[in-house]
């Protein structure tokens, strides 16, 4: 609606309360301290490995490119179509400064690619089933959404 409509999107939390961050990581104690995937379940995580294969990604792009995760995070951010700005959480001065550098942080469209191919949600009905029947009739703004799916789901789709 924001693309079709010409509206901005201010997100907030955009590294998940830190889960993006890179300091949680499959199979490693989570630092001390740490309230996530523990008793503080904000924000909700519904599919741990799928978070952790996201994470994996975030930190594999942030090494490529001598950064950090929470950058990269905030970076794919603000590449997504309507998208004006965010609302970091920082907690420190390390944090608010490292998030800043994200401002200056533009990934390639095959970076963003592989966010979008380990991080994408399936397709809610009545979407997929719009998706498969009428396509042809989408909008730009309908488009985004599947343009974040895996190549090809737009020729199965016929679109």
């Amino acid at each position: 609606m924001a693309i079709d409509q010409g509206i901005g999107i201010l997100v907030w939390s955009p590294i998940a309360g830190g889960l993006l961050s890179g300091k949680y990581r499959r199979g490693v104690a989570a630092p001390p301290g740490s309230r996530h995937l523990t008793e503080w379940n904000e924000p909700p995580v519904y599919d741990e490995d799928k978070l952790y294969d996201t994470i994996e990604e975030l930190v594999a792009i942030s090494e490529e490119l001598g950064v950090s995760a929470a950058q990269v995070a905030l970076a794919y951010t603000m590449a997504k179509p309507a998208v004006t700005s965010v609302i970091v959480g920082a907690r420190t001065e390390e944090q608010l400064a490292d998030n800043l550098a994200a401002a200056d942080l533009k990934l390639t469209e095959a970076h963003v690619g592989r966010l979008d191919k380990v991080s994408t949600q399936p397709l809610p009905y009545p979407l997929w089933h719009q998706a498969r029947n009428a396509g042809e009739r989408f909008s730009p703004a309908d488009s985004t959404l599947l343009s974040r799916h895996p190549p090809g789901l737009a020729q199965a789709f016929r679109i």
